[in-house]
């Protein structure tokens, strides 16, 4: 008797298994796969990342340490497959990188991770109203630049873009365009530590001039319309040419194409995963949420660690949203 109830529960097992596997594999289509993620080396990018890594964990994938690199290599990473995925493409910024790495023959471009991040220039509402100063085309007085000059040679200082980042060239190319090269100097080295001088000059009343972009804390320390303004260029103009692109916010036109960052796969990667690809092309945070949090950074809160709860707080709180973009990626396994 005892023989048959061993057997019994030994076949019950034998027949349950597969059904609790199955389930398990529902949930976790992406299960036995390694994915290795890329990056910028910008601290304060990495809460998007870690919410994509969340998701993807949650699929069941085996997610790797991300690699780290600036944005060309980045591509070059991910088109030799070297790299599996990022969700740090700038689509309009960064599309002269993609292309050159190899574009659509060797990576798959998908989704809409963050909308509406912004560029432009800025400087401080104080002197903009005492001067009345809204445009670049101001800068080129010269009377109008030494109010920026903070090292005496007679041109204004502007906070500029690092270089590798892609917005460096598209700076100096509205140097020449616009004709400020006589009258700006754009200083380019480490932004944060030259924002950190930025702001300081702020703190004790003096004017400012810099380059920015949305999102970031910096719009959350100085923020637009109470401590900055942004300046309008007279025309759009953009390195090769192609200028039919909106540049424009709130009525101004800030020189910098309107973007929206993408997630980007290895196409091989890409052709093999439809779950992993359906998760971050669904998956999409807001630019008031990634300032919100680089906030929280810059006051102290930096830590790897920190950063990974920001990002399971974040998931928390949208965790409804969150759970559709998982069951949608779920879905993509069966088609």
């Amino acid at each position: 008797m005892k023989a048959r109830l061993v057997r019994s529960a030994a076949l019950l097992a034998l027949t349950l298994s597969p059904l609790f596997a199955s389930a398990a594999s529902a949930q976790q289509p992406g299960q036995g796969v390694s994915v290795t993620p890329i990056f910028p080396s910008i601290a304060e990018e990495r809460f998007r990342g870690e919410i994509a890594m969340a998701g993807l964990k949650e699929l069941g994938y085996d997610v790797q340490a991300p690699k780290e690199t600036d944005y060309p290599a980045m591509m070059l990473a991910l088109s030799y497959g070297d790299a599996d995925f990022t969700v740090h493409m700038w689509d309009m910024l960064h599309a002269s990188f993609y292309s050159k790495a190899g574009g659509d023959d060797t990576m798959v471009k998908t989704g809409n991770i963050m909308p509406g991040v912004l560029q432009g220039y800025m400087i401080d509402k104080k002197t903009a109203d005492a001067y009345h100063i809204t445009s670049v085309e101001d800068l080129k007085k010269p009377e109008i630049a030494r109010l920026f000059d903070s090292n005496g040679d007679g041109k204004a200082d502007m906070t500029g873009c690092n270089p590798g980042w892609g917005c460096e060239v598209m700076v100096e190319h509205h140097m020449k365009a616009y004709g400020l090269e006589k009258t700006v100097t754009d200083n380019r080295g480490s932004y944060f530590a030259l924002m950190a001088d930025t702001i300081a000059r702020y703190q004790q009343g003096k004017p400012i001039l810099y380059f920015t972009w949305v999102p970031q804390w910096i719009s959350s320390v100085l923020v637009e319309g109470k401590d900055v303004v942004w300046l309008s260029v007279a025309r759009t103009d953009l390195p090769g040419g192609k200028n039919d692109v909106d540049t424009s916010f709130n009525g101004k036109n800030l020189g910098f194409p309107v973007d929206t960052i993408k997630a980007v796969f290895n196409k091989e990667f890409a052709e093999k995963n439809p779950v992993a690809v359906k998760f971050l092309s669904e998956m999409q945070i807001s630019t008031d949420d990634e300032s919100a949090q680089n906030l929280k950074m810059h006051n102290g809160e930096n830590s790897a660690a920190d950063i990974k709860r920001h990002a399971a707080e974040w998931i928390a709180a949208h965790r409804a949203q969150y759970d559709s973009w998982l069951a949608d990626a779920r879905a993509a396994a069966s088609k």
